[in-house]
């Protein structure tokens, strides 16, 4: 149970671009929070990867930072939770707590050419029956048989440690070899029907069972803060506070998190998340849904003593990292602020189309050798009408997620409504179209880092800060409603003409 005298929960929130801390009271609103961007490596042409030795510097960094912002310290928080960035894959030494090479990021394609070698041998479909997911460079499985490969003079005579971000952290934090399902479930590893790992995929994959993180609920307390975890970054936060006894309680994937963030707890409910990628999970209940073409079937969360909460999910690999592209790459804006007034200022994309498949395409295609496309390029063409068309294309996208997840147009009553979040959904042109694209109102709530809020919520339920669910969903309150008000005509012609430019997005093979 949580000390009388802790207000607060905090979460970290570790994201493919940056690594963010907040703190929330027993409302579930924001008191403090920091955020801290990391390097992006990429060594050749489709490989990404990530220093993890600084995303747990930076982590430290922006949980001082939110704290003090906050004028709190570690012993005003009954807990603090985890949630992160999905599939990137760590591999280090469990004597000296080094990591034996970058993380590999769940977009890296480096291992696109094994899952070939998989899929020729026939074992999707199998393989698809245990995990719910098809073989793809995205998941850890592949990663982590590459790291072993790769790196054979490091591993050799060590005991290595495979994690996912969130074990990295927990494993720094307190000294514990853990994960959760949810994290779990996305490693190819993994079975959906006994909950642990596959004897026979450990054997396909060449990993060893021994160097795997012990699987934890999503909401149960793995250990306490390290007197010496955070060496001098906290030093000014410690004196308030009993930083030896902050429990490290909650861990959820991502995606599920901003699922649980979004008091998502019945099945049918459905979310959007507008990341680096964009991710829809919808909550399906206690019993695993068959599997769905082009969908994955995966854990939402998983609580003590209750059954395990399944859920669909359509992984859109590229879609805030496709705003980051047109600042960093085309230099066309300077901020993601700007694309707001950039659409705007002009009436449509003047027939411009920008499918954005910079690290393949995921749901429902899943075909990793698709690359980026822009169509319908004239004289006339602006600045302005490319960043239209990457606006609209994270709508499409997400129209061809919930269509396979609805086996039909969200408008034909399979949908009350979306709700959404992540840093996206400030953009007001984005959530409106969003809704006209798919013909349902979209609902934005009040704390849009529904992630970081949804770690927060499993950390709390694990030292009794909030007792339950149902105390939880009360806390949910939209901030704005987006409702549809384009004719079907209108969103039908479009969407069609979107789904002619992925057709040349797919038809376009480039050596990864």
């Amino acid at each position: 149970m949580t000390s009388a005298s802790a207000s607060f929960v905090g979460a970290i929130d570790q994201g493919t671009t940056g690594t963010r801390f907040m703190v929330f009271d027993r409302a579930g609103q924001p008191v403090g929070s920091a955020y801290r961007e990391h390097r992006q490596i990429y060594p050749q042409p489709g490989w990404v990867e990530h220093d993890a030795e600084e995303i747990w510097r930076n982590a430290l960094v922006v949980m001082a930072e939110a704290l003090s912002c906050a004028g709190l310290g570690l012993g005003d928080l009954a807990a603090i939770g985890i949630t992160n960035q999905r599939e990137t894959t760590v591999l280090w030494d469990g004597a000296t707590g080094q990591p034996i090479h970058n993380a590999i990021v769940w977009q890296d394609r480096r291992t696109a050419a094994r899952c070939d070698e998989v899929k020729a041998r026939g074992l999707e479909e199998s393989i698809r029956g245990k995990t719910g997911l098809p073989v793809d460079a995205y998941f850890s499985a592949t990663k982590i048989e590459w790291l072993l490969q790769h790196c054979r003079d490091a591993v050799k005579g060590r005991r290595i440690l495979f994690g996912n971000i969130d074990t990295w952290l927990i494993w720094k934090l307190t000294g514990q070899h853990i994960t959760d399902p949810t994290n779990a479930s996305r490693t190819l590893l993994f079975n959906l029907d006994t909950l642990d790992w596959d004897d026979g995929l450990l054997r396909l994959f060449g990993v060893p069972r021994e160097i795997l993180p012990r699987v934890r609920s999503s909401a149960e307390v793995y250990g306490t803060l390290r007197p010496d975890a955070c060496g001098d970054h906290l030093d000014r936060i410690k004196a308030a506070g009993r930083s030896g006894e902050t429990p490290v309680a909650g861990d959820l994937g991502d995606q599920q998190a901003a699922l649980f963030g979004q008091a998502g707890f019945t099945a049918g409910e459905m979310k959007n998340t507008y990341g680096t990628g964009s991710f829809l999970l919808r909550n399906v209940g206690a019993v695993r849904p068959p599997p769905r073409a082009g969908l994955l079937s995966t854990i939402a969360y998983a609580l003590p003593e209750q059954p395990v909460s399944y859920a669909l999910e359509g992984s859109i690999f590229i879609t805030g990292a496709a705003i980051q592209w047109l600042r960093d790459g085309l230099g066309i804006i300077r901020s993601a602020a700007e694309t707001e007034a950039m659409a705007l200022s002009v009436p449509d994309t003047g027939g411009v189309y920008f499918v954005p498949a910079l690290a393949g395409l995921g749901a429902p295609y899943w075909a990793p050798y698709a690359r980026g496309t822009l169509v319908g390029l004239t004289r006339g063409t602006t600045a302005a009408h490319i960043v239209r068309a990457t606006l609209e294309a994270i709508a499409y996208q997400t129209r061809d997620v919930v269509e396979a997840m609805l086996g039909g147009p969200a408008a034909a009553g399979g949908l009350p409504s979306l709700r959404v979040d992540g840093g996206a959904v400030k953009n007001n042109f984005l959530c409106q179209f969003q809704a006209d694209v798919l013909g349902v109102p979209v609902l934005r709530p009040r704390v849009e880092e529904t992630t970081a809020l949804g770690a927060a919520y499993a950390a709390g339920l694990a030292v009794g800060f909030w007792a339950g669910l149902d105390d939880i969903r009360r806390l949910w309150q939209p901030e704005r409603t987006f409702g549809p008000v384009m004719s079907a005509e209108s969103r039908d012609r479009l969407y069609a003409r979107w789904q002619e430019a992925v057709q040349c997005a797919l038809g376009w093979r480039a050596e990864v």
